[in-house]
């Protein structure tokens, strides 16, 4: 019966994203949609007469005029597990290495990809320091990359049609020379599907800021060392599809820069995130300060599983927070992440018999602790179009 459960629920699901979009506060939505997304249990028998009555009075109510049914889109099939993308990805990445290169021009990999790495730069040497759970204490100094956050230039953008060949052609060699005069990425990601080297792996890039993420064994602060800048050469707006955002190209080359970023650097998939998961901002204690990639990012497209289903490190460990601009720029696809760690820090602090507010505070003190310990050299330069 489980098939007829999904069915019901995307029946359900255009008055539930409605009935959340009327909710300002973000912790009644995320209550809200908690509660509407458990279906109770059918029984093992349910009655052919009754399962029809039940299916032809949902099915014809999408009708009626002004009912939020009506917004229903097209209904694509589930997406594999997450267990079995990670299965796939996993069975490819010892298949990718180097096939054919020229120094200063190009490489070519076995899965497809290749480079443009003409114009290379480098910048601050890639270290930085393990911080261990649950102690958060510092362990050795690592020069290796721990993980990939994906970005969006949010650049000028020419429209992408034949007419306009040559304007993006130009508009994308301005953007390469920016980035490589900012050192802001490692990669871009072209309109065209084009991959280029902006900074060398070995260097550390300034495009993660102040940002925080964990994975089982560790916590990572201000990630320009730690971790792998892919942008791709988009400009994004509230609520868009990855085909409102990016070119079917730009997926393609992505999905096999990943494949072999995690084969070289044996990258877990739970360290392969956005920007506006990891960003914070210090001075208010909130998540999002920067929200590319707020929503919609193709994870399964890339072979990875939906990562905005993980606890949002921020909020867990270091007790930040989020308003309803985060919520916004989200486009009305709240994470389950967000759920699940809020539920977390509920738990943890009854755990302790303070309430949430006093909990939140102490871990905000180690999130202070932490940002004093840091190195001050280059962690936390940031650069944005």
């Amino acid at each position: 019966m489980e098939h007829v459960r999904r069915w019901l629920l995307r029946l359900r699901e255009p008055w539930i994203n409605w009935r959340a979009r009327r909710l300002a506060d973000p912790v009644r939505r995320l209550r809200y949609l908690r509660r509407a997304t458990v279906f109770p249990p059918l029984p093992n028998r349910v009655p052919k007469l009754l399962l029809v009555l039940t299916c032809t009075a949902a099915g014809a109510a999408l009708f009626i005029p002004g009912h939020p049914g009506l917004l229903l889109r097209e209904v694509a099939p589930p997406p594999p597990p997450a267990q079995l993308v990670v299965q796939q990805a996993a069975s490819h990445q010892s298949d990718v290495w180097l096939v054919d290169s020229r120094e200063g021009q190009y490489e070519i990999y076995s899965n497809g990809l290749r480079l443009e790495t003409a114009g290379t730069v480098a910048y601050l040497p890639r270290a930085w320091r393990r911080i261990m759970r649950p102690s958060l204490a510092q362990s050795e100094l690592r020069a290796d990359p721990i993980g990939i956050i994906y970005h969006t230039t949010e650049s000028h953008i020419a429209p992408f049609d034949p007419d306009h060949t040559a304007r993006l052609k130009r508009v994308g060699q301005w953007l390469i020379d920016y980035l490589r005069k900012e050192r802001s990425y490692h990669y871009l990601i072209d309109r065209f599907g084009r991959v280029h080297r902006i900074v060398r792996e070995s260097d550390a890039a300034g495009h993660a800021g102040r940002s925080v993420w964990a994975d089982d064994s560790s916590v990572y602060i201000n990630l320009n060392h730690e971790f792998l800048g892919v942008a791709f050469e988009s400009a994004t707006q509230s609520g868009d599809q990855p085909s409102d955002s990016v070119t079917s190209a730009q997926i393609r080359s992505a999905r096999a820069l990943t494949e072999m970023l995690r084969a070289r650097y044996r990258i877990s998939t739970v360290n392969c995130v956005t920007h506006a998961q990891v960003s914070v901002n210090p001075l208010n204690h909130r998540i999002g300060n920067h929200t590319d990639w707020a929503s919609n990012f193709p994870f399964l497209e890339l072979g990875l599983p939906d990562n905005y289903e993980l606890p949002v490190a921020a909020l867990e460990i270091f007790g930040f927070g989020y308003d309803q601009d985060f919520v916004t720029a989200t486009g009305g696809r709240l994470w389950k992440g967000l759920l699940l760690t809020e539920e977390r820090v509920r738990q943890a602090a009854s755990a302790e018999g303070v309430s949430v507010m006093p909990y939140r505070a102490r871990l905000k003190e180690k999130y202070r602790k932490q940002l004093a310990e840091l190195p001050a050299s280059g962690e936390s330069k940031e650069k944005a179009i």
